[in-house]
């Protein structure tokens, strides 16, 4: 039996400056329906590289979960903050159906038809149809003789695209001082997430009042191309999910919230296997890192500094020695993926380098990563080992899986 969302002990400080504060609250989704939804036909557009075992995959997040209960960790389950916001906010039920409802994709009478049932929907239910979507075969309206789009559509086609993505909930937003910010998700399968993402924190209860640190809806940053190296210092990854425009804007609205001085902007591959900065690099401890081996010597980084008047970029210059300097101690620390090219492309890959710090050098980690997880032992890191098998079958780890909502302010 899963815990209510909001833990017995009241609620944590909101926020976070760092990835290595003590964790206190954080934001998982345990994998759902949406899940069920993946085929051989479109795991590829929906962003999975293979179709995970729903059972084993549930059964692994609830593994994960206890493990940071455990360590007093309060875990905010995504599909249960939903359906208490939808339960209270009527406008949170607007925004959520008008996302979700296309009428480009659908055509007018259908949209209205649809969007009109689902108001009348309760709360939970509305909340799985909202993550798991629907197929035309489950439409609970009669026939429609005025619906050419339904007419031409397969029963098993999707009215509304379901989003098996929510599991990392990192990408949609992540918090820096006592704000929120909310990204901008590059690919078309998970531009919708963000939009509940939007209205959890924009009508719960446990979130009113709390101020946006940033909101694009043109260019594209993921929360999983944002690390904060230490306090107002933010490295961004771009790549194949965060654009330069989105990073500098990012950088700009930072600066002028006063939220950080410093943004690190890291060029990293546009490919599969470094999506986002963090599947090559994170946070381990306030001084060290663990980093794919292959990128440490060539990853570089570009330095926008908050002045007085506007803003100056530095650079391109080696990411390891901007980021010390913009933290202002005088070497990071890298714990890398392997001794071989082989076992580090392998562990980099099985995200080996997507560690969640749950304090400084306590962190989470799959098991799955042997020797970097004794090459992090080796160095003075506590290792937390969940298993991942399933949950790892959409290319993402323990930090892809969690967006803290409270540490501890360094």
């Amino acid at each position: 039996m899963e815990r209510s969302a909001v833990g017995n002990e009241g609620p944590s400080v909101l926020g976070a400056n760092s990835e290595v504060g003590t964790l206190r609250t954080v934001l998982l989704h345990r994998p759902g329906d949406e899940l069920k939804r993946l085929t051989p036909r479109n795991n590829d557009q929906l962003l999975f590289d293979g179709l995970p075992w729903v059972d084993r995959a549930q059964e692994e997040h609830d593994a994960f979960a206890a493990l940071l209960r455990s360590r007093g960790v309060e875990v905010l389950l995504l599909s249960e903050v939903l359906t208490e916001t939808l339960t209270v906010s009527g406008a949170a039920r607007m925004q959520g159906i008008s996302a979700a409802v296309d009428p480009r994709r659908l055509g007018h009478p259908l949209a209205q038809e649809l969007a009109a049932h689902l108001r009348t929907v309760e709360p939970a239910v509305l909340a799985t149809i909202l993550t798991a979507g629907m197929t035309f075969d489950e439409l609970p309206l009669g026939p429609s003789g005025a619906s050419l789009v339904r007419r031409m559509h397969h029963g098993g086609d999707f009215v509304i695209e379901p989003l098996p993505n929510l599991l990392f909930t990192r990408d949609s937003s992540f918090w820096i001082g006592d704000r929120v910010a909310i990204t901008a998700l590059a690919l078309p399968a998970r531009v919708r997430e963000a939009s509940l993402t939007d209205l959890i924190y924009a009508h719960h209860p446990r979130f009113l009042g709390v101020r946006r640190a940033y909101e694009s809806h043109t260019a594209p940053v993921e929360g999983g191309d944002v690390l904060l190296l230490a306090p107002g210092v933010v490295a961004v990854g771009v790549g194949e999910r965060t654009t330069p425009a989105g990073a500098e804007a990012l950088a700009r609205s930072v600066f002028e919230d006063g939220l950080a001085h410093s943004v690190l902007v890291v060029p990293i591959a546009q490919s599969r296997a470094s999506m986002h900065l963090d599947t090559v690099c994170t946070m381990v401890d306030v001084d060290a890192v663990v980093m794919y081996p292959a990128i440490q010597d060539s990853l570089s980084a570009f330095t926008i500094h908050r002045e007085d008047v506007g803003v100056s970029i530095r650079g391109a210059e080696p990411f390891l020695k901007a980021a010390a300097d913009a933290m202002g101690i005088g070497k990071l620390r890298v714990i890398d993926t392997g001794l071989d090219n082989v076992t580090a492309e392998r562990e980099q890959w099985d995200d080996g380098n997507n560690t969640l710090a749950l304090e400084p050098g306590v962190v989470v980690a799959y098991e799955r990563n042997v020797v970097t997880n004794s090459r992090l032992e080796a160095s003075g890191i506590e290792v937390l080992r969940i298993s991942g098998s399933e949950l790892g079958s959409g290319r993402g780890g323990p930090r892809c899986m969690s967006c803290p909502v409270s540490r501890d302010l360094l």
